[in-house]
């Protein structure tokens, strides 16, 4: 089991590389693929919550605080009160925000396209079921 592990975070890295030197060259040398996760779950239109980030992303509350004061530093997102509860703040994107979540997810798919080609289609499609598989069981047992 220690070598499956270990075989899923090297890969993960590798990845994780390969998409932080896809950002870089789209001009955001900054975004990590951990703020990536971010971009893609603020809900554009309105806003979120820290708290419905955290669970998007699968991150402590805590976790997502600090991710978001580094991307609020950084001037990708800001945080503005939320109409529905005094007491609560929504993380929102700024302009800039938007441009790095349009960049991150063209970013994600240019990865998983030569990811796809690397491995083909079947081996791809395969591998793409176990991991949701494995993401779902995990689920599951928390529940």
């Amino acid at each position: 089991m220690a070598d499956l592990i270990r075989q899923l975070l090297e890969a993960r890295r590798a990845l994780a590389s390969e998409l932080d030197s896809d950002l870089a060259d789209r001009g955001f040398p900054d975004v990590r693929p951990g703020h990536a996760a971010v971009f893609l779950g603020v809900d554009r239109r309105s806003g979120s919550r820290l708290t419905d980030l955290a669970e998007h992303v699968r991150l402590t509350k805590q976790g997502m605080m600090a991710m978001v004061d580094d991307l609020e530093a950084r001037g990708y997102v800001r945080r503005v009160p939320d109409p529905n509860d005094a007491r609560a703040k929504l993380v929102r994107l700024t302009a800039r925000g938007r441009r790095a979540a349009a960049e991150c997810r063209r970013a994600v798919q240019s990865v998983e396209q030569r990811t796809r080609r690397q491995l083909g289609d079947r081996r791809y499609d395969t591998l793409r079921e176990t991991l949701e598989e494995l993401a779902e069981s995990e689920l599951e047992a928390e529940a």
